[in-house]
């Protein structure tokens, strides 16, 4: 099976990693207690065990939830995944440097305070390990979407005392189908089957191809050149989502037959850091909102068969979305006059300076300089910083780095859950030095409280409605720019099967090819 990217993943360590990308790929090689269904199941958003045998056996109060793992499975290196390797996969997230990838065990698991996981800190109480297969984890307050939680690649075990320091940074142990092969960083990942994975242990991982081969550093348009054409290998290959000047060529019958599209669950958005000046003025970033021409952004973005247009957090298609539009403009195109007003009364009626982050994507520079005009009309003068692709999420979260503002996105980790959503982008308490998913950097303790009190809401629809009422609020202080939700829409080569997207990722899990011989 061959794959074609332009950028390369952010780190194969999965307590470091967290992207969408890489957390697709992840599925090919780690496994963890819970997991999401596959793609082709019947509720592909489903919480489902893959190392545990059913999903988690919570107490009366909510605070203690209880994992019995399947007997015999294994790592690369044969040996046996203990209770206790699970453990110390989880506890790797506490570590400063290691742990910035997924946030949420961390959040929820009722860790001592400066526990700074096992390297540093060793043991960690709160998760139990009474025997090698049953683990017991006790939580700071109720969750009822744990077992969710825990499907995060945060989740994966390691054996006892691996992963110090940069040790996976080349290399990996893998619990999933597949094994690290070759690893050239920037070029090439060539994935061999892991003799040690029993499919019979595993429900969600089809694992049909003998081997994967991930082709790194190809820009996108000559990614779709290649899957269009489909000469010689790449009759076996997939890539991300096509290149917007790509969908137009896609309507013929041929290319129209096998292509996949997918509408997103993902927002695109431009963070606005409100610890930096002016923007730490909520009248500055209420002018920023009103100065956006989202339309143009759209077209940066590739049209309407591309993206819709985001006037609020949550998506449409996430658990909680409130249709809103707390800063109204004619045809989306930006009130420059409503915007300069706003500017004036925080004093600054001649407008000020301000710092873009940008990834090195023709797309996301194209965004980023419809944006630059569209606040130049409002008197404010944008510079676009273009960061590299493959460690621009980890820049913008390390906030001793970050700039201004930063145009990024945000994917619900689970289910289209809005828990997923507000969380991790607005809790101002859990900002950190690395690893941040807070890129707006607010901390605002009523939006602490309410994520608080949302969160222990066992009634998941009465949640979901608070979490909308929440996003308008939290909208009202202008934390960031809502632009818009992308569809992702997929070429796979004509030998390719299995290419199933409810929404989001491709499942590699599924994926093999029709005819093994070809290519």
């Amino acid at each position: 099976m061959q794959v074609l990217q332009s950028t390369d993943f952010s780190y194969l360590d999965p307590t470091r990693g967290f992207d969408g990308g890489v957390n697709a790929f992840y599925r090919l090689i780690y496994r963890q207690l819970i997991t999401k269904a596959p793609n082709d199941a019947k509720d592909p958003n489903a919480m489902v065990p893959d190392l545990a045998q059913s999903l988690g056996k919570v107490s009366a109060d909510g605070l203690t939830w209880t994992y019995k793992l399947k007997a015999g499975i294994k790592f690369d290196t044969g040996a046996t995944i203990t209770s206790k390797d699970v453990k110390f996969g989880i506890s790797r997230g506490w570590d400063p440097e290691i742990g910035i990838g997924s946030p949420y065990l961390k959040k929820l698991i009722d860790a001592p305070k400066g526990y700074q996981g096992p390297y540093r800190s060793g043991d960690l109480p709160t998760i139990e390990t009474p025997d090698d297969r049953t683990i017991v984890f006790h939580l700071k307050a109720p969750f009822p979407e744990f077992d969710a939680a825990l499907s995060q690649s945060s989740g994966t075990p390691f054996p006892v005392g691996t992963g110090g320091g940069d040790s996976f940074i080349k290399d990996v142990i893998s619990s999933g189908p597949y094994d690290l092969e070759q690893l050239v960083p920037g070029s090439v990942i060539q994935l061999k089957r892991n003799p040690h994975w029993d499919p019979k242990s595993d429900t969600v991982r089809k694992a049909y191809p003998d081997a994967w081969r991930f082709t790194v550093g190809v820009e996108g348009a000559t990614i779709d050149e290649r899957l269009i054409a489909g000469q010689g290998a790449d009759v076996n290959a997939i890539s991300g989502s096509v290149q917007t000047a790509t969908v137009a060529r896609l309507r013929t019958p041929q290319l129209k037959a096998r292509t996949a599209t997918a509408p997103s669950t993902c927002l695109t958005y431009m963070g606005l850091n409100t610890t930096k000046k002016p923007l730490d003025d909520v009248k500055v970033r209420q002018a920023v909102n009103y100065a956006v021409d989202k339309g143009s952004v759209l077209n940066a973005t590739g049209g309407r068969q591309f993206a819709t247009i985001s006037h609020s957090i949550l998506p449409k298609t996430v658990s909680g979305h409130i249709d809103h539009d707390p800063y109204p403009s004619a045809g989306n195109a930006g009130d420059v006059a409503k915007a300069k007003r706003l500017l004036t009364e925080a004093g600054y009626p001649d407008g000020f300076t301000m710092t873009l982050d940008v990834r090195a994507k023709e797309v996301d520079q194209s965004r980023g300089e419809a944006i630059q005009q569209a606040l130049k009309r409002a008197g404010i003068e944008v510079k676009l910083n273009v960061i590299d692709a493959a460690t621009y999420y980890e820049t913008i979260g390390t906030p001793s780095q970050q700039h201004d503002a930063a145009i990024t996105g945000w994917c619900p980790d689970w289910a289209s859950s809005a828990s997923t959503f507000l969380p991790p982008l607005f809790d101002g308490r859990h900002i950190t030095a690395k690893g941040n998913q807070n890129v707006a950097q607010l901390d605002d303790d009523a939006v602490n409280a309410e994520i608080d009190r949302i969160g222990a809401m066992t009634d998941l629809a009465a949640a979901n409605k608070a979490w909308g009422e929440l996003d308008k609020k939290i909208m009202a202080l202008a934390p960031f720019v809502p632009l818009n939700v992308e569809n992702r829409i997929y070429l796979p080569g004509t030998n390719v099967a299995g290419v199933i997207v409810p929404s989001g990722d491709v499942d590699y899990g599924i994926i093999g090819l029709k005819d093994p011989a070809k290519g």
